[in-house]
């Protein structure tokens, strides 16, 4: 994602992630100088703002941005940079809890909140994220302030979801997709549908980005999942194949599991917590089948999907960059896996 802006056809959306800082930390600022520390722990740690990216990115797609005219169009104004502001604090509202739900002790190559200054420190933090979120939203006005409230329900809905089925070595595809469709892709699809909304685009084509934020957000976390398979600790910023330890069997482990050379003495090894040795050749077992490349299968059809999504928007330099962008995302970790 590091070339978000060109794939995206925004030739100066750096100058608008830049003022998204400026209103990020603005946003998060408070009275109480450990407060406004402990908020702004991983907005300084920095990050992708994928999110407010696609905030941006619709608002410029919403306003039908012609070849030539991509600078003019997309430059953000206050509320759309507002907008995305608020879709990124309930995104790092939600790592703070996520950090606390999975005792996690790096984020971003960081220390998280919860192993710096405890537990109860970043879910009152995290709750004050998503409190300052909801406060933007609502001066954005009522649809805004209602999408995101709908939108936090999601999230917590997808996250309950995913502890229900931990340790479960019997856990199903669908409920797989069904708790990845809320704890992510749901806030994906949310940051584009705001960024449509601000730009005061038709209801067809705000449904049409909504759409494509929900598939490009199920691209990103099945490609999440994988990375957590694949990669190292290094190149994630945290310690990879945590989901494996703390239970949480995501696609290209379900897909093993499925595997009859590999599926029996993989079940043997899960079903509880693991330690580093376990959690080693657990990620060796899946590695072995053919179910990463399946599951990168799969996020190849939510791809499609995203791209397919964006048919009732006119052509543009932005609209391309979106249709192409989750295949993009997708070609190194495919290249990798081959």
């Amino acid at each position: 994602m590091d070339n978000a802006g060109r794939l995206l056809g925004l030739p100066r959306l750096d100058d608008d992630l830049a003022r998204l800082e400026v209103t990020l930390r603005r946003a998060v600022s408070s009275e109480d100088p450990f407060l406004a520390e402990v908020a702004t722990h991983l907005i300084a740690a920095g990050g992708k703002r994928l999110r407010p990216t696609l905030t941006i990115a619709s608002a410029a797609a919403a306003r039908g941005v012609a070849a030539g005219q991509a600078e003019q169009a997309y430059r953000g104004d206050q509320d759309i940079l507002d907008g995305g502001v608020a879709v990124e604090l309930v995104h790092l509202g939600s790592l703070y809890h996520d950090d606390v739900i999975d005792d996690a002790a790096t984020r971003r190559g960081v220390e998280t909140v919860n192993a710096r200054w405890g537990n109860l420190v970043a879910i009152v933090a995290g709750d004050f994220l998503l409190a300052r979120a909801s406060e933007i939203s609502a001066r954005l006005g009522a649809e805004v302030a209602a999408l995101m409230a709908a939108t936090i329900g999601r999230l917590c809905e997808g996250q309950v979801l995913e502890l229900k089925a931990a340790y479960d070595t019997t856990r199903a595809e669908d409920a797989y997709l069904a708790s990845i469709a809320g704890k992510t892709a749901a806030l994906m699809a949310t940051s584009c549908r705001i960024g449509a909304m601000v730009a005061g685009l038709p209801p067809l084509q705000v449904e049409a980005l909504t759409g494509f934020g929900q598939a490009f957000g199920m691209v990103f976390q099945i490609r999440d999942d994988v990375l957590d398979v694949v990669a190292t600790d290094a190149e994630l910023g945290k310690p990879a194949g945590q989901d494996l330890v703390e239970g949480i069997y995501t696609l290209p482990v379900i897909r093993a599991l499925a595997d009859p050379g590999v599926g029996d003495p993989l079940r043997d090894l899960l079903g509880r917590h693991l330690g580093p040795d376990e959690r080693d050749r657990a990620r060796d077992l899946v590695r072995t089948t053919g179910a990463v490349a399946a599951a990168l299968g799969e996020a190849r059809r939510f791809a499609d999907q995203a791209a397919a999504s964006l048919e009732p928007l006119d052509p543009s330099p932005v609209v391309e960059g979106m249709a192409a962008l989750a295949h993009q995302l997708l070609d190194p970790l495919t290249a990798r896996v081959a």
